[in-house]
């Protein structure tokens, strides 16, 4: 059987599709390197809604889908970017969305960080900001879960320079209860963060961050960076007080971050691992046997896949996160909250299911066949 699938000028080439997945079985948890997969939601296909209405979800499909992460030893990073966080899902959403996926972790066993930001405000003063952090921290943390401080619009918005932002956070800090994540977000995933940090300057920005560690080793776990910049992140990792983690979020050159050099490694807290969750499980216990060469034959290949997902403009890889869901039978439908499932090309998609299916990741290849020929059928292109 083959599949007729436009590229980018519009012409067909026929692709033939495998017929057999990875074998890539639930395992236990990774022990050399702590990985958390930012899981994307599941839409509610059958609400009467519209791209500005509040989310609706599809609860038990959105759950299962951390289930089937946490069966393969990862961690979940909850209510982030890739969940759709100001793209979609509001704060009413992410609380709701924070509090019955905490209470599944608790019950399975699982792993679970969540996301603390700032959007139940559009604008605001600093005292309004801290007070929107406050809320949410106290919530994550009522939950059980660990929290992740996430980069903020409403306080790139309100403040003046550098010693804005280290007054924020470390109030914040001072009153978190644990070790907290500190999640710096590029611009690339986010526009109105341009500047973060109090400077467009990353040398002066990174030096700002770190100063906020320095002044609160103890109540931060680690770091999440995500700038796509490879040797950046590996500098600041550098520079990291001795037990503070850094957490690649880097989806274009995770694997050599993850493998790390003589002077250390990254753990992983990434987008791609939505799609990618078992087979970068299994890669890791490879790693963790001591096989780094190993542990890069399984995971270098799939890095043209996330470059493509993540292409610019990067914010929208959730649309080719969540394709590739519906692909692997993880949900029935390819609807997103917001209508962004609009937001990628055919081309776009068609490219994403011939590196995926390439890769072994469908757990059932035929099925993911016919999806995309469903897709590509109602675009108006016959097989």
């Amino acid at each position: 059987m083959t599949v007729r699938l436009p590229d980018a000028s519009g012409a067909l080439r026929t692709y033939e599709p495998r017929t057999e997945p990875l074998a890539l079985a639930p395992g236990a948890p990774l022990a050399s390197r702590t990985v958390f997969s930012a899981a994307h939601v599941v839409a509610d296909p059958f609400a009467d809604v519209s791209p500005d209405s509040a989310a609706a979800v599809d609860w038990d499909a959105t759950l299962a889908f951390r289930r089937h992460l946490w069966s393969h030893g990862l961690g979940v990073a909850e209510a982030m970017d890739t969940a759709q966080r100001g793209m979609g899902l509001d704060w009413a959403g992410a609380a709701e969305l924070i509090r019955r996926s905490a209470a599944e972790a608790e019950a399975v066993g699982g792993r679970i960080a969540c996301g603390v930001g700032t959007d139940q405000l559009t604008a605001g003063t600093l005292a309004e900001v801290r007070s929107a952090y406050e809320e949410q921290l106290a919530l994550v943390e009522a939950s059980g879960a660990q929290a992740i401080l996430m980069a903020s619009r409403a306080l790139a918005a309100a403040a003046r320079g550098p010693e804005d932002y280290v007054e924020v956070y470390g109030h914040l800090l001072r009153q978190a209860s644990e070790p907290v994540v500190l999640h710096w977000l590029g611009p690339m995933f986010d526009p109105a963060l341009e500047g973060y940090w109090g400077s467009a300057d990353l040398d002066a920005a990174t030096d700002t961050f770190l100063e906020v560690i320095a002044a609160h080793p103890d109540k931060v776990d680690g770091i999440k960076v995500s700038l796509l910049e490879a040797q950046r992140e590996i500098d600041i990792r550098r520079r990291l007080p001795q037990g503070v983690r850094c957490y690649t979020g880097d989806d274009f050159n995770y694997p050599e971050l993850i493998a790390g050099d003589e002077q250390g490694f990254s753990h992983a807290l990434l987008g791609i691992f939505d799609p990618l969750g078992p087979l970068a499980a299994e890669a890791v216990r490879v790693l963790d046997t001591g096989d780094t060469a190993g542990f890069r034959a399984l995971l270098d290949p799939t890095v043209e896949l996330s470059r493509h997902l993540f292409q610019a403009p990067t914010r929208f890889y959730k649309t080719g996160v969540v394709f590739l869901a519906w692909l692997a039978g993880h949900q029935s439908h390819f609807t997103m909250v917001g209508g962004l499932q609009s937001a990628r090309s055919l081309p776009h998609f068609a490219r994403a299911y011939e590196l995926a299916d390439g890769l072994g990741l469908f757990p059932d290849p035929k099925l993911a066949e016919e999806r995309m020929k469903n897709l590509l059928a109602l675009y108006g292109v016959t097989q």
